[in-house]
């Protein structure tokens, strides 16, 4: 599986790149066909003192793909969030699947 990781407007330390690889390694559980993702980590509101951090996740697998987008204080958060709502979109459409199948 291809992934890719791309940071804007900051540059992400090691940790949090970790914690981002080590989640989208456990996709591989939920979908045994994924070709690849892509996850943005992104500030917002750069001119304001708070900025909000938004984590957008995009999983490839044959003939369709799943897309997340969530906003919080942390990366952390907004990824975990994120990815469990990856997981529910995974799982459901899996099992739309089977059923027509």
């Amino acid at each position: 599986m291809n992934v890719q990781i791309q940071t804007v407007h900051f540059d992400a330390d090691s940790k949090l790149l970790e914690h981002v690889n080590a989640k989208i390694e456990k996709l591989k559980t939920f979908h045994d066909k994924i070709i690849g993702a892509e996850v943005y980590l992104k500030l917002d509101n750069k001119s304001q003192l708070i900025k909000d951090k938004i984590a957008e996740i995009k999983v490839l697998v044959p003939k369709h793909s799943y897309f997340v987008k969530h906003q919080s204080k942390s990366f952390e958060e907004s990824f975990d969030i994120a990815f469990n709502s990856l997981v529910s979109q995974v799982k459901r459409q899996k099992a739309k699947k089977t059923v027509y199948n």
